[in-house]
């Protein structure tokens, strides 16, 4: 017997009437060819690519900085991160900006299409494979009709040492 856990906090006898499901939503992006989610409660705006100023000695996939209303912002180009060949700028490259905690950080991605919401019962694990983001930073897959997200944990991808763009001691 499969047991599923109750992940929405909710007690009581549930059934048919009961319109407190959690739902979860997930702004989709792409990377390459693949559709990717994250937490919209993370997303702080979505803006199109702009010109950065370079940072010195930077790793390549930290394209750079912006001035956001007075931020410092700190734009990571995901595609080059991940390898998935060589990125254009174009009137649809879009800089997602993220709320990672106490910093906000921007992610250029290749396009952004819509916000999925998702039920618990809509999330399955992410198999065992060889994708583009270590399994630490998966929360699962979630599918939608014949849609199917990879979904991100993005505070933990973000805040990761390999990216190198949070101050470790702030945890």
């Amino acid at each position: 017997m499969i047991q599923s856990a109750d992940v929405s906090g909710k007690t009581g006898s549930g059934g048919q009437g009961d319109e407190e499901i959690t739902r979860l939503e997930f702004l989709a992006f792409t990377l390459g060819s693949e559709e990717y989610g994250i937490d919209i409660l993370k997303v702080q705006e979505i803006r199109g690519y702009e010109a950065v100023t370079r940072i010195a000695n930077a790793p390549e996939f930290l394209k750079g900085v912006i001035n956001l209303r007075g931020i410092i912002v700190p734009i990571v180009d995901m595609r080059i991160k991940f390898n998935l060949g060589t990125p254009t700028y174009d009137q649809l490259t879009v800089v997602i900006i993220l709320n990672i905690g106490t910093r906000v950080v921007g992610m250029v991605v290749d396009s952004v299409s819509d916000v999925m919401t998702l039920t618990p019962e809509q999330i399955r694990p992410a198999p065992e494979m060889n994708t583009t983001f270590n399994d630490d930073f998966l929360i699962g897959l979630g599918t939608l009709d014949e849609r199917m997200l990879i979904l991100v944990d993005i505070e933990k991808l973000m805040s990761s040492p390999e990216m190198g763009l949070l101050d470790h001691s702030e945890h």
